[in-house]
């Protein structure tokens, strides 16, 4: 056996050794999934970042079997799926007029290899330039069909289909809506997380055109998101804190947010601030990582110095 004096100095070093690798803050380095919306090489080779996460945005039953599959596979190694509602409505979904396409979604999903998939439908609900958005850009209704309570029967349905919940139609059933005419896989979470993603402002900024008229319940959203530009040097830092402090008990992302076409890195410094802070906070995913593009950081080199040193490093 050891001696009890060789014994109490290897564990003084051990303890050393341990308090050397936590931060002077007291806690260990939090990390972040961080991804793209883009050329994740280019995007890479500009700001070092290995992105996790590959975002695409598709429309609505756009892809469907094998190539549904195969760009899944493309995605790896964490895909975040965005779709839109292009030839459909919130109401036909909601009656069940888009199940093809969810039970399809949720076939892949439940055979994709990896550990987490990220499903974002319709992002930027409460903006104007969507047309699943209940309100057109002059603040007047667009009826019935893109109503938000359709909005949330929507959502409601396409969760619950896309988890394979395993009681879909009696809880379908519940909220007023038909059965779904489809075999499910199992596609439990927090394998599949569902991003509902309004923008922390309503445009038309309207009182029932706000976040959280679109809600569908805690029920059927694993992630809130929010997208945020900084726009002429104008980000909604109020509204993005207001969305976090109002869902707080959910985690958050950024499934999009980006310098519109300026070169301003303290909106770097500010989001790298706002995650440090919001502990809820999951993901990042920069968009646009097209080389050229106006929201290219190789085209912004004080933005793109301040990424590599504040940024890339959440999702080491």
């Amino acid at each position: 056996m050891l001696q009890t004096g060789v014994m109490r100095r290897l564990i003084l070093i051990a303890l050393l050794l341990l308090l050397a690798a936590v931060p002077s803050g007291g806690a260990a380095p939090r990390q972040v999934l961080l991804g793209v919306l883009g050329n994740p090489d280019h995007f890479r080779s500009v700001t070092g970042q290995d992105s996790q996460v590959r975002h695409i945005i598709m429309g609505f039953g756009q892809n469907t079997g094998p190539r549904l599959d195969r760009m899944l596979a493309g995605m790896g190694p964490i895909p975040m799926l965005g779709f839109g509602m292009k030839g459909i409505t919130s109401r036909q979904i909601a009656q069940g007029r888009g199940d093809a396409f969810l039970a399809d979604l949720n076939r892949a999903v439940a055979a994709f290899p990896g550990e987490r998939i990220y499903i974002r439908p319709w992002g930027e609900m409460n903006g104007h330039w969507n047309n699943y958005c209940a309100y057109n850009r002059n603040g007047t209704s667009r009826g019935p069909a893109y109503s938000t309570a359709n909005f949330k029967k929507a959502f409601a349905r396409a969760y619950l289909i896309v988890h394979g919940d395993p009681a879909v139609n009696q809880k379908l059933r519940k909220l007023g809506m038909p059965p779904v005419n489809a075999e499910l896989a199992p596609a439990p979470f927090p394998r599949v997380r569902m991003i509902w993603n309004p923008q922390g402002y309503g445009s038309p900024n309207l009182p029932g055109n706000t976040a959280h008229a679109y809600y569908p319940g805690d029920a059927f959203v694993d992630v809130v998101g929010n997208d945020l530009y900084n726009i002429g040097g104008k980000a909604e830092w109020a509204a993005a804190e207001a969305l976090y402090q109002r869902y707080k008990h959910k985690p958050h992302s950024f499934p999009e947010w980006a310098n519109w076409g300026i070169d301003d890195p303290s909106f770097i410094r500010r989001m790298a601030d706002f995650v440090k802070s919001h502990p809820k906070v999951e993901l990042l995913a920069w968009y646009y990582g097209q080389r050229g593009s106006e929201f290219d950081l190789g085209r912004l080199p004080r933005s793109r110095a301040a990424y590599r040193q504040l940024i890339s490093p959440l999702g080491r």
